[in-house]
């Protein structure tokens, strides 16, 4: 099955050669045939690539140690969640994971894009193509993931602690099909500008893609901070690590893509912007993964640190960033620009948006990539952190934030911020009112949390009153209303959900930040502990033994008010013989929207064993809000004038049906 798998790997990447130039061959040359090509070619890279994927998995399950990649990343006492998770826990198969999705997006463009310009879509599955064997050579020359070894050993050297976990189901797989999703909008951008011309295929495509990758990017990076905050044992839920800020990247930039797209495909305006910011998105997804695999950061989330493989992947950052961006360069400016609007509009508000966002991420890739150039030119070593982040990316969010609720409320091409700001009265009358009762009735809170808090109070009333204005609410009667309110395009929901959800994030990040509180002690069994009234209570250790590791599990109980038991936290420090690591496996409790957080330090020779206690207040908005956003991603894709074709077959639809109809 091994070799099978190789042979499979082998024959995608011969196919993503076909892929990157038959169809553009044709698609020159005005060949229908060799246009064609592209599409069953696609498809069957991607099940070629499914079955080498699937080979290196069983030999995961099944223990073969006899693949180096096995070997290196697997144990038989591993639990077998780990053990087929333990596939994409590693370089090889993780990059066997990012092209396996590079090739299904490519199979979805073949399969939905029927109905497409033939030009533009062999163009797409060409660029596509070219992706594809680029990384499917990467793989092959650098990372093969079924190098053999001979003679086999006879067991593994067992998955990372820290990775064997069920968040590696589930953060990796989230983030790669948002780096890889925006390859599509890369795609259509590059062929756009092979073929000059930007058309309404195009504007219709580029914004569902951009919804998907934006989407499980959103999740990625939610899930992201959630593993690492229960896993690590730091309490933290995010660190400016620059391989975070890599992740956080493309996703700011494919907001602020996903914003120009809406006023592509509803003004036919800032079609050039939207055809940069393609480029720039799937550039910085590129730049993410030359980060983790090249070997020029030491974190936690680096998987390589091989030269020949950063020297490659650098490469390939070369062909595609400075390819595509010359090719911009030469061809952006025979392109239309689209239409006109005036400052105070929608699409005003929009380009304001774009504006921040991307300054934004212009901060995260200084802040992210001077510390390196540094080393490369003086060989100094420097650390930028929260303190550089907190200064400069902050304060270009706030502004944003402010401005989020009034977008909706804008009329395309000329709107009216006056009108717009009586919509929002009552909105601000809740963010008013928030910033009162945090200031005047929650004990230490600070003028900053209480703007704060009435900024996250403003972004959700803020969404509803776009629901609540479209519906016509206090205009019409409470039934009419609500039918009004039923009828609206799920592209309305989806907006406000995301709204709303960014502002149940920034709920989150003001309770835990301003009102959270730390201790830090030596605590004996028997002893009991109060942290913002909250008493817990010392139980003692207890050893287990695990299927590959053995711990010391300490025990809390929480008491009550009453002085009775509301429940039992536990928090480990587990010992992994064939590693020879420890992890600190925290103890949560949730309340509601709060937790209380607990984390294992070492034990003293007196018995006692040092322990930190955390109560984060509303920390799970945080992740909540991020699931709230994706389910308005969701609910857009949902809407049918995003679907491509739904209105043409509609019109087919009804013009079959009209002969029958007796009227």
């Amino acid at each position: 099955m091994v070799e099978t798998g190789h042979f499979a790997l082998v024959l995608a990447f011969a196919l993503s050669l076909v892929q990157m130039t038959v169809p553009l061959v044709g698609a020159r040359v005005g060949n229908q045939r060799m246009m064609a090509v592209g599409g069953p070619v696609a498809l069957t890279g991607f099940v070629l690539t499914a079955l080498s994927f699937w080979a290196l998995a069983s030999a995961y399950a099944n223990s073969d140690f006899s693949v180096a990649s096995v070997w290196e990343n697997s144990h038989s006492l591993q639990p077998m969640i780990y053990k087929i998770t333990g596939t994409w826990g590693n370089h090889e198969g993780s990059m066997l994971l990012w092209v396996l999705i590079l090739t299904f997006f490519g199979a979805l463009v073949a399969i939905f894009g029927g109905n497409l310009p033939a030009t533009l879509r062999a163009n797409v599955l060409a660029v596509q193509g070219t992706i594809g064997a680029a990384f499917f050579l990467f793989i092959l020359a650098t990372s093969n993931p079924f190098a053999r070894l001979s003679p086999a050993p006879i067991e593994g050297r067992d998955l990372n602690p820290i990775l064997q976990d069920l968040g590696l189901a589930i953060h990796p797989p989230l983030l790669y099909l948002g780096y890889v999703g925006f390859s599509v909008c890369f795609s259509f951008s590059v062929a756009a500008l092979i073929e000059g011309r930007i058309d309404a295929s195009w504007a219709r495509w580029v914004r569902p893609w951009t919804l998907v990758a934006w989407m499980f990017l959103t999740g990625g990076i939610a899930m992201g901070s959630y593993w690492a905050y229960y896993e690590l044992g730091w309490g933290g839920f995010w660190f400016w690590d620059p391989v975070e800020n890599a992740s956080f990247m493309p996703w700011l930039a494919g907001t602020a893509l996903l914003h120009s797209a809406i006023v592509m495909e509803k003004r036919s305006a800032l079609k050039i912007w939207t055809l940069l910011l393609a480029i720039i998105t799937f550039s910085l997804s590129l730049l993410g993964t030359f980060l983790v695999r090249s070997g020029v950061l030491t974190s936690v989330h680096a998987f390589a640190t091989d030269p020949a493989r950063g020297i490659f992947i650098l490469c390939i950052l070369v062909l595609f960033i400075g390819g595509s961006l010359s090719l911009f360069a030469l061809r952006a400016s025979s392109l239309t620009a689209g239409g006109l609007f005036q400052p105070i509009s929608r699409e005003g508000a929009l380009v304001l948006n774009n504006l921040f966002l991307t300054t934004a991420t212009a901060t995260v890739l200084v802040g992210t990539l001077y510390p390196l150039a540094l080393e490369a030119l003086t060989g100094d070593k420097i650390s930028v952190g929260a303190p550089f982040f907190n200064l400069t990316f902050a304060p270009l969010m706030v502004p944003l934030l402010v401005m989020v609720p009034f977008g909706p409320l804008l009329a395309w091409k000329r709107g009216d911020i006056l009108a717009a700001g009586q919509r929002l009265m009552a909105a601000f009358a809740v963010a008013l009112a928030a910033m009162l009762v945090t200031l005047l009735f929650i004990n230490g809170a600070s003028v900053l949390a209480a703007l704060g808090a009435g900024l996250a109070f403003w972004l959700v009333a803020g969404a509803l009153t776009d629901l609540a204005v479209r519906s016509g609410l206090g205009k019409v009667s409470p039934r009419v209303a609500l039918a009004r309110f039923a009828g609206l395009p799920r592209s309305a929901f989806g907006t406000a959900l995301a709204h709303l959800g960014l502002g149940l994030t920034v709920l989150g990040l003001v309770g835990t930040l301003c009102f959270g509180t730390e201790k830090i002690l030596s605590i004996r069994p028997g002893e009991t502990v109060e942290l913002s009234g909250h008493t817990l209570r010392f139980l003692g250790l207890t050893p287990a033994q695990g299927p590959n590791f053995t711990e010391d599990r300490g025990r809390f109980a929480l008491i009550g008010a009453d002085g009775n038991v509301r429940g039992e936290i536990s928090s480990a420090k587990r010992f992994y013989p064939v590693r020879q690591m420890t992890t600190t496996e925290s103890g949560i409790r949730t309340m509601w929207l709060s937790q209380l957080y607990l984390s294992l330090g070492d034990e003293g020779a007196d018995g006692s064993v040092v322990v930190r206690i955390w109560w984060k207040p509303l920390v799970t908005l945080i992740w909540l809000g991020g699931v709230v956003m994706m389910a308005g991603a969701a609910l857009s894709l949902m809407d049918r004038r995003l679907r491509v074709g739904a209105p043409s077959r509609r019109r087919a639809q009804l013009g079959a049906a009209s002969p029958a109809s007796p009227s």
